[in-house]
């Protein structure tokens, strides 16, 4: 387990030195606009921010990496509902069974009940 949790912890700061390096190799500043130019001109909206280009690539992994995790939860939504309706079936039957073995033994020595019922669960 140590080992796992030291790997996982030199990929974090190997990660963390390659942002550090790539931001402080892209300092240089760009300018961000909403719109073309002539779109802007004809719309009337003219946006425009100006940002270190380092940001400007983290902001769209950033952006990437969460559409991919709303698209893959949407997609997975399906899986959940289906093993909640399981999980939720499994418990009705549990219940189901524990009911039948009080009913089958209904007036019997519990002691004596539950040895036959341990014998007949292997």
């Amino acid at each position: 387990m140590k080992i796992i949790r030291a790997i996982k912890y030199l990929f974090l700061i190997l990660v963390a030195i390659a942002l550090t390096i790539l931001a402080l190799a892209n300092r240089g500043p760009v300018t961000l606009t909403l719109l073309p130019q002539e779109l802007a001109l004809w719309s009337g909206v003219d946006v425009a921010i100006e940002l270190p280009l380092f940001l400007v690539i983290l902001g769209g992994v950033v952006t990437g990496v969460l559409v991919g995790f709303v698209w893959e939860w949407l997609r997975e939504h399906r899986y959940r509902t289906a093993a909640r309706t399981n999980q939720r079936e499994a418990q009705k039957l549990e219940r189901e069974v524990q009911s039948l073995k009080g009913r089958q033994n209904e007036g019997r020595d519990e002691i004596l009940a539950l040895v036959e019922d341990s014998g007949t669960a292997r």
